[in-house]
C-alpha cells in the first residue's frame, strides 16, 4: 500500500477533538477515515501528528494514511474535499516514503492562542478567540517575563491535565512569543511536543500573570512543584489553533 501524507485544515468548533471515539461520529480523524474508506472500499487508518482537543482548530495538521487507489494525489484531495464537511479541508496530498510517520517523525509543532482584548465584542471571530472581559488590563511586560521562565527544556508536569501520565513530562519549548496588535493578543508556542492541555494551561498561567493574579517570579517554583493544581486555569479551547508541524 502507498503511504500518503495529508495536510489538513479544520474548524474544530463542532468536533470532539481529533481522535476517533467509539460511537461518536464527530471527530476529525473519524471523518477522514470514513471518507477514505468509502473512496478505497477498504478500512483506512489515519495517523495524526497530534491529538487536538475538542473545539481546537488547525491551520495545517499533518497526517498519514496507507491505502490503495488509482487516483492521483490531486484527485484524492478533490475527492476528500467533495465528501468531507465544510469545516474540514484537505490542503494537500503527497506520496510519502514508506517509513514516514506523521507523529514519530515530527520534529516540532507550532500552536497559536488568540485572545480578544477589545472593548466591544468580536462578533465574527468569536469561535476562534478567547474574549477577555472588557476593562481587565494586561501587563505584557510581566507576561513576557513569565514566558521567559517557561521556555527551555523542563519538566512540565504542572502544566499537564493528565494526573496518571506514566511517560516523561519533560518537553522542550524553544519559543513563546507574545504579541498584541490592536484588539488581539496572540501567544505563539513552538516546541518538540506538548502534553495534554499543556498549551492552554501555559496560556492560562501567563494570563494570570498579566492580570496580576500571580507574579512572573513565582513561575520557577511552580515548575519545580510538578503539581497541576498550582498552575493557572486551562484557557478555553476555541482560542487555540495548531499552525504547523515541522519535519526534515
Amino acid at each position: 500500500m502507498t503511504n500518503y501524507k495529508l495536510t489538513i485544515q479544520y474548524d474544530g468548533t463542532r468536533f470532539y477533538g481529533w481522535e476517533h471515539q467509539p460511537g461518536n461520529e464527530m471527530t476529525i480523524q473519524g471523518k477522514l477515515e470514513t471518507v477514505l474508506s468509502k473512496m478505497t472500499g477498504e478500512t483506512v487508518d489515519v495517523i495524526g501528528a497530534g491529538r487536538t482537543d475538542a473545539g481546537v482548530h488547525a491551520l495545517a495538521m499533518t497526517a498519514n494514511a496507507r491505502f490503495n487507489t488509482d487516483l492521483s494525489e490531486d484527485e484524492i484531495r478533490d475527492y476528500m474535499n467533495r465528501y468531507l464537511p465544510d469545516d474540514i479541508c484537505i490542503k494537500e496530498v503527497r506520496i510519502a516514503s514508506d517509513r514516514f510517520h506523521s507523529r514519530y517523525n515530527a520534529l516540532g509543532k507550532t500552536y497559536r492562542y488568540t485572545c480578544y482584548v477589545g472593548d466591544t465584542k468580536p462578533v465574527f471571530d468569536r469561535k476562534y478567540v478567547y474574549t477577555i472581559d472588557a476593562g481587565r488590563q494586561l501587563n505584557l511586560a510581566a507576561m513576557k517575563e513569565a514566558a521567559g521562565y517557561l521556555t527551555g527544556q523542563k519538566d512540565y508536569a504542572s502544566f499537564c491535565s493528565n494526573p496518571r501520565m506514566k511517560k516523561s513530562t519533560v518537553r522542550k519549548v524553544d519559543k513563546i512569543e507574545i504579541v498584541r496588535k490592536g484588539d488581539y493578543l496572540t501567544l505563539t508556542y513552538h516546541g518538540t511536543g506538548f502534553l495534554q492541555h499543556m498549551v492552554r494551561i501555559l496560556t492560562g498561567t501567563i494570563l494570570e500573570v498579566g492580570f496580576g493574579d500571580r507574579t512572573a517570579a513565582s513561575i520557577p517554583a511552580l515548575i519545580e512543584a510538578k503539581d497541576r493544581k498550582q498552575a493557572g486555569f486551562t484557557a478555553p479551547s476555541q482560542g487555540l489553533c495548531m499552525i504547523e508541524v515541522d519535519y526534515h
